[in-house]
């Protein structure tokens, strides 16, 4: 337990000062708690909460925790005192009437049910996959790919906990989704996703981002990187070689790599023991008629596909959005400035798996995706009450934002 102080009120002033490694204190509706030591037994990951050093943290709280009353058993013994009675619930100025009105919208979804799932719905979602899964051997090689593709989705729901009302199950769900029908990490996807939504498009924070010198993003990091002369790539080229490097290497080399080398490291062998069952259950069914060459020639087919697949769809929402450097929003700007909506169709809601509601989900990221489109009208309103710019684009248009956008930032870049 953390040692509580003699003094237990505090100013902003004073907790932003614990926003360092070792010593990082956050905020939850006033009360003031130091996760120094919690940090590294954190389920969601040390960095989740390391982002949120030294700030309020309230929303991102409420949007990833579904047990409150549970989590806040934890949060006892790390209490060490309060705001200040005359400091603002807000800090680094943000606007009070914007923060409350999101999170009476927040409380309004909740007493609507928008945030009940319906089982139905994923029990259906989860038998079709079932079903694809099952069809004829001769068909597989065709039907592969969107499996991986559904599965993809589904096991997003399930880590972000929107499923069952018992967080476990999803867990569970998760990691066989993840792991047994997609030969993945459910710790590896935990830790890399929620850094994602708690930071999006921020800089150093969120990993979607980080491109290793790939590619350069922003309006900022270009002429960053002309101040500093730094050119590991012709960046003036980057929208044409993107299609070489981007969505055909992103899963099955980046992402297979990443994923192997992470549960070896951190030792997870409950992740490593569903991986295995993937790969043995596909062998299984796949050696005796294409032989062990073929099949993983067909693997890295479905791989290759679905990638493209992946990268077109999960960065029409962003990629084309505001990228920068930490700037303090409150939750719901913070969002909207990363964050864009595909119009609405049966086909975009199948084909993304609701992300075309990306802006709904990244608000509310444990919500039931069924219950986006309810929830989108009167989110839309929020933002036009404040001036908050609520994009919807068409799925083409989108597609296309992402190359114009990286042609843009490219010419920006050092030496072009």
């Amino acid at each position: 337990e953390s040692t509580v102080c003699v003094r237990t009120v505090y100013t902003w002033e004073e907790v932003q000062k614990h926003s360092q490694r070792g010593d990082q204190w956050v905020v939850i509706e006033r009360k003031v708690y130091n996760v120094s030591n919690w940090v590294k037994r954190h389920p969601g990951g040390h960095r989740v909460i390391t982002h949120y050093a030294g700030e309020d943290a309230s929303d991102a709280f409420m949007a990833f925790h579904p047990d409150q009353t549970f989590v806040r058993k934890f949060l006892k013994p790390l209490l060490v005192g309060e705001l200040a009675p005359s400091e603002p619930s807000q800090d680094h100025k943000k606007n009070a009437a914007l923060v409350n009105d999101f999170r009476a919208l927040r409380d309004q979804f909740k007493a609507e049910g928008l945030f009940r799932t319906s089982p139905l719905f994923f029990c259906l979602h989860l038998g079709h996959i079932l079903l694809l899964e099952a069809l004829p051997l001769a068909l597989m090689s065709f039907l592969s790919f969107l499996i991986q593709s559904q599965a993809g989705w589904l096991q997003h729901d399930f880590g972000h906990l929107s499923v069952f009302k018992r967080s476990r199950w999803d867990h569970l769900l998760h990691k066989f989704v993840i792991g047994h029908l997609k030969g993945a990490s459910a710790h590896w996807w935990n830790h890399r996703h929620f850094q994602h939504h708690a930071k999006p498009n921020v800089f150093k924070k969120d990993p979607d981002i980080n491109m290793l010198n790939i590619l350069v993003l922003g309006n900022v990091q270009p002429v960053e990187y002309g101040i500093k002369k730094l050119k590991h790539l012709p960046y003036n080229h980057q929208h044409q070689y993107f299609f070489l490097i981007g969505p055909p290497l992103l899963i099955p080399v980046y992402f297979n790599i990443h994923i192997f080398q992470t549960m070896i490291q951190q030792r997870d062998w409950v992740d490593f023991a569903w991986y295995l069952s993937y790969y043995i259950r596909y062998l299984s069914c796949f050696v005796p008629f294409y032989g062990v060459f073929g099949s993983f020639a067909l693997l890295m087919c479905v791989r290759f596909i679905e990638s493209h697949w992946f990268v077109w769809v999960t960065q029409m929402n962003h990629l084309s959005m505001d990228v920068d450097y930490e700037k303090h929003d409150d939750w719901l700007s913070m969002q909207l400035k990363a964050t864009c909506n595909i119009e609405q169709s049966f086909f975009n809601d199948w084909f993304s798996g609701h992300l075309n509601f990306q802006i709904e989900h990244h608000l509310f990221p444990m919500m039931p995706r069924h219950n986006y489109i309810h929830a989108a009208p009167r989110v839309k309103e929020l933002c036009k009450k404040y001036g908050i710019h609520y994009e919807v684009k068409g799925l083409w248009e989108a597609w296309c934002d992402i190359i114009r956008q990286i042609q843009s930032q490219g010419r920006d870049s050092p030496g072009s």
